[in-house]
């Protein structure tokens, strides 16, 4: 992947601006699909391209090319010139170098079995047995199963020392299922899943265990009588509660949405900075951290597209909020403290503020304690739907399965489940959180933010919670 006249052309570039960079992407995406025990249109994009970052007068301004070549490079870096110049002249914040610190380096996922280790043929009659597995009654009619592959790879070089390459491998995947009796219908799914691993992720037990799985429950749901509406304790299962921590502490937390960068696309937010340090966001048992660390998770990394190398760093502590999810530039606009986030979605996108992976930590308690503790209650699984406002303040979820608790059991299996809330009463109504045997790790490659848009991967680690007083109801 490294190009030698990249040094070359740094070399040349940096005499004209007080800081450059080129960041060489490359990554291609593997689509591949099944629906009722047949394949569906397999689909393979690529995407490789170089972006030029240039720093002058105390203005970053960037320019993307897909023309690899001295002269392609040289006439992007030139337009990016132009534009800080351009730029200077408005510029809110002045930046020096020290914004861009020098780090070198390599990463490279943990996978086990590489992507191309297998063909599209084998890895779709995988897809194809998962449909088959799902077909567990007549009542079901329709049936899905997909995969999506990636295969990333970053090189980074820059006039003041920086040098480093990172390399991804990612698997994403999802299926579900239709059940029809009558004129009730109901869906099942075994939940968006990715991690940063190779085919190992497709191991056909697994695949077949959770397809059966979803497939009886969906029929089930048919005959479920409708969810209650009222308050009561509410448990969410790690399917469910990833969604949740997203939603309601990662975006809500991002810097330069704070800072007004988001408000006229994807909305503000309720923080103010002042919160930092002061706000107590949830209850004493709730600890987040952004951890880019972990080997699996869906977007690990060791550094962030500005070079910043990524560590792990509590977000949130006892339930008091401590920093907020924003990349070295936001931290110096800003003031606060923030993390190695600044990532970019590919080679035509310049860093910004965005998740990476968020993770609630394990407490000590068991789903059988969870269940015990609780008088009146309801356990919700699989996200179907959500819904919050422009201030990443009053939500509405959606679930896909739920079961009422009473008296310290379940007992029955109720459909079209959902439940509202405002976020810092709703986790300072955290009363217990999983053991790490509760623990499960889901990401997904769909989150959007930022004009132009970039959609990113993510994950999220969580344990199941309960959490009390919870506003519950029916309803598609």
């Amino acid at each position: 992947m490294l190009l030698a006249n990249w040094k070359t052309l740094i070399d040349s570039f940096s005499p004209q601006c007080d800081w450059v960079g080129i960041r060489e992407y490359h990554e291609i995406t593997d689509m591949i699909v099944a629906r009722n025990g047949k394949p569906d249109p397999t689909n393979s994009d690529v995407s490789h391209g170089v972006m030029v970052e240039v720093l002058k007068n105390g203005q970053f301004a960037y320019c993307g090319t897909v023309n690899l070549t001295n002269s392609g490079v040289t006439a992007a870096f030139q337009k990016a010139l132009k534009l800080a110049d351009s730029c200077s002249e408005h510029k809110l914040h002045s930046f020096d170098a020290k914004a861009r610190p020098a780090n070198s380096g390599s990463y490279s996922s943990a996978a086990k079995q590489s992507i191309d280790s297998l063909s599209f043929a084998e890895i779709q009659k995988k897809l194809i047995d998962v449909t088959d597995h799902m077909n567990v009654g007549e009542e079901v009619i329709d049936r899905w199963a997909y995969a999506r592959l990636l295969t990333t790879s970053i090189y980074f070089i820059s006039s003041n020392g920086s040098e480093w390459t990172q390399n991804f491998s990612i698997v994403s995947k999802d299926f579900g299922v239709t059940a029809k009796q009558g004129n009730e219908v109901q869906n099942r799914s075994f939940g968006l899943n990715g991690l940063q691993t190779g085919l190992e992720d497709l191991d056909d037990a697994v695949l077949k265990e959770h397809a059966v799985r979803v497939g009886k429950q969906a029929i089930e749901l048919l005959s479920a009588e409708e969810c209650p509406s009222d308050t009561r304790d509410l448990i969410l299962t790690p399917d469910q509660l990833y969604l949740q921590i997203h939603e309601s502490i990662g975006h809500p937390l991002e810097i330069d949405r704070i800072l007004g960068d988001e408000r006229n696309y994807a909305g503000w937010s309720f923080i103010s900075p002042e919160d930092f340090g002061t706000l107590q966001y949830g209850s004493e048992l709730m600890n987040v951290t952004f951890d880019p660390t972990l080997p699996t998770e869906m977007a690990s990394y060791r550094f962030d597209d500005t070079g910043v190398k990524a560590t792990r760093e509590f977000i949130i502590k006892d339930g008091k909020l401590l920093r907020g999810l924003g990349g070295i530039e936001s931290q110096i606009r800003s003031g606060l403290d923030g993390v190695a986030c600044a990532r970019s979605a590919d080679w035509n996108r310049p860093p910004m503020d965005r998740m990476a992976n968020l993770n609630l930590e394990p407490g000590t308690s068991s789903l059988l304690d969870m269940i015990a503790s609780t008088e009146k209650g309801i356990i919700m699984e699989s996200n179907r739907s959500w819904s919050i406002d422009d201030y990443r303040n009053k939500f509405q979820f959606g679930s896909e399965y739920a079961r009422l608790i009473e008296d310290g059991k379940i007992t029955k299996t109720v459909k079209n489940p959902n439940y509202r809330g405002v976020i810092t009463p709703f986790w300072n109504n955290l009363k217990m959180v999983g053991n790490k045997e509760t623990m499960e790790v889901y990401g997904s490659p769909y989150c959007g933010k930022g004009e132009p848009n970039q959609i990113i991967r993510v994950g999220h680690s969580t344990p199941t919670c309960l959490f009390t007083d919870i506003e519950v109801f029916g309803g598609a």
